[in-house]
């Protein structure tokens, strides 16, 4: 598997759409898209593991387009004194000299490996060796990889270059094969429907699970429910909101996943991510980090020695040491979440203290309050170091309950059930009618559900564009109401400033192809 992602990385060094002129005007060896490699299964099995790879590669992707400027995190100084990283991001201060991510996010790289995949998978001829049921298994997982990534940038760029070709394998080629207009929005958002739908239809009737970090029908299933949920709730450019016509494909794509024996919360919510077993139900999916192999930037989220041992305090008044057992490995401290995140918790609320450890600068934990975030704290290794090697969980089975919440509230149904679901392991034995959610309004559940999914999945790649697809009393995005953000009383984004649903193309991009256009609004 390092070997294949090896190669593929040097395959999207060399065909990325950012690289010069001068480079696009070189001819590669047309090697992976020749028979010297397409000449038996374990090559074709080998790519996919590469395609794998390149997303865990990628996985600051969740972060920076899926959390980041959610108005969880805190910006300028952190409680240890050391500079934070992303504020232009984190407070959305972007505009198309300022884009915070360029390139869109490397994302065109790893499709073009996907392309290269289907194109070859797909002729007979080429891979004669496969059966048809691997061929479709194959073909399934790599049109479920392609519309994750448009999903990506369509949340992000609202419409974009659809490319599903692979030109610079075709022989020589000019700078021109690469100028290529951004499609509407609409014809973005069918292709990403398109290519899920056709991951649903090849996986067939397969209930398999071969493993919980190999993407699967239950993945597919995940995927679907997100695409159809956001195309129901959230208008983009040309393309208008689907409603319950989207909200009920959503609903059917999840009821293979709720329900089903290979999935159930489990009962120790802090296990989630140290458990890296097969048995962990919890999980859908998720990128596998392990130790001497790939590393995750939970270090990011922790103390410094020098900055904190033996100088904060926790909240009874103890003086602090190695708490979390970093063994002088913790990172340069550039992520903090909101203090004001940590006391929206419950003190009874059990995922509090397994996602954050609050920490203060006196004895009475009155004074220069921070947070820790402990859901990457790894593990430690062999020879007895800290590593973070956490695993990244794309889905678990928490976000199945709380999106058929959300997709119950749009067709008027209960949601008060699967959202009761998720508290009851929140609260374990302290559980109870104090605690218990009743159905309200739809714009109560609405911000009930958001704050239920702020608690659940911290780190987990989901708070911005979960603020983006939920819909206030008017039908609008919870990014402009003021009780989405924390501290509550200013709304993330103005309601002025409603181009920022979307980034702007940074200019580099844009003048590499004169097809491009600048997202609307940034003009």
């Amino acid at each position: 598997m390092k070997k294949i992602f090896f190669i593929l990385s040097i395959i999207a060094v060399t065909l990325t759409f950012s690289a010069c002129e001068d480079s696009l005007n070189i001819g590669p060896e047309d090697y992976y898209g020749s028979n010297n490699f397409w000449n038996n299964e374990a090559q074709v099995k080998g790519f996919m593991y590469g395609i794998h790879s390149t997303l865990r590669y990628n996985y600051g992707m969740f972060f920076y387009l899926g959390e980041a400027r959610g108005g969880t995190h805190r910006t300028g100084t952190s409680s240890q004194n050391t500079s934070l990283n992303d504020e232009q991001i984190k407070i959305s201060n972007i505009d198309k000299n300022n884009t915070g991510i360029s390139n869109w996010y490397n994302i065109y790289n790893r499709l073009l490996n996907i392309n290269l995949f289907i194109i070859k998978v797909e002729d007979k001829e080429a891979t004669p060796f496969l059966t048809d049921d691997a061929r479709n298994g194959y073909l399934a997982q790599a049109y479920a990889f392609r519309a994750l990534y448009y999903f990506f940038l369509y949340r992000t760029y609202g419409n974009v270059p659809l490319v599903t070709t692979v030109e610079v394998l075709n022989g020589r080629v000019t700078a021109n094969k690469f100028y290529i207009p951004r499609a509407t929005a609409k014809q973005t958002l069918e292709l990403i429907k398109s290519d899920i739908n056709k991951s649903e239809t090849l996986f067939g009737n397969s209930t398999a699970l071969p493993s919980r970090i190999e993407w699967s029908v239950y993945a597919t299933k995940m995927l679907k429910a997100e695409i159809y949920l956001w195309a129901a709730k959230v208008p983009v450019l040309d393309q208008p909101k689907g409603g319950n016509a989207d909200l009920t494909v959503a609903k059917t794509a999840l009821q293979s996943v709720i329900g089903n024996a290979n999935f159930s919360l489990i009962s120790d919510f802090s296990k989630i991510f140290s458990d890296k077993t097969v048995n962990n139900k919890e999980v859908i999916f998720s990128l596998r980090f392990l130790d001497k192999e790939a590393y995750n930037n939970g270090g990011e989220f922790l103390y410094q020695d020098q900055v904190f041992v033996n100088q904060k305090y926790d909240r009874n008044g103890n003086l602090l040491g190695d708490v979390l057992n970093l063994k002088s490995r913790g990172g340069i401290f550039r992520h903090e979440y909101k203090f004001e995140l940590f006391q929206s918790y419950d003190a009874n609320d059990i995922r509090r203290d397994a996602t954050f450890f609050d920490y203060y600068s006196n004895n009475t934990a009155t004074e220069g309050k921070g947070l820790l975030m402990k859901k990457a704290v790894g593990s430690i290794n062999s020879t007895g170091d800290r590593v973070f090697d956490t695993d990244y969980i794309v889905y678990r089975y928490a976000d199945a309950l709380l999106l058929m919440a959300e997709i119950e509230n749009g067709l008027t149904g209960s949601c008060a059930t699967y959202i009761n679901e998720v508290r009851k392991r929140a609260y374990g034995a302290n559980y109870g009618p104090a605690v218990a959610y009743a159905d309200g309004t739809f714009a109560v559940n609405e911000l009930a559900i958001l704050k239920e999914r702020d608690k659940e999945f911290v780190w987990e790649g989901k708070r911005w564009f979960d603020v983006v697809r939920l819909r206030d009393a008017a039908g609008k995005s919870l990014a402009f109401s003021p009780d989405a953000n924390y501290p509550a009383g200013t709304p993330l984004i103005p309601a002025t400033d409603t181009h920022k649903l979307l980034w702007p193309v940074d200019v580099y991009t844009l003048n590499l192809n004169p097809e491009l256009t600048q997202t609307t609004g940034y003009n």
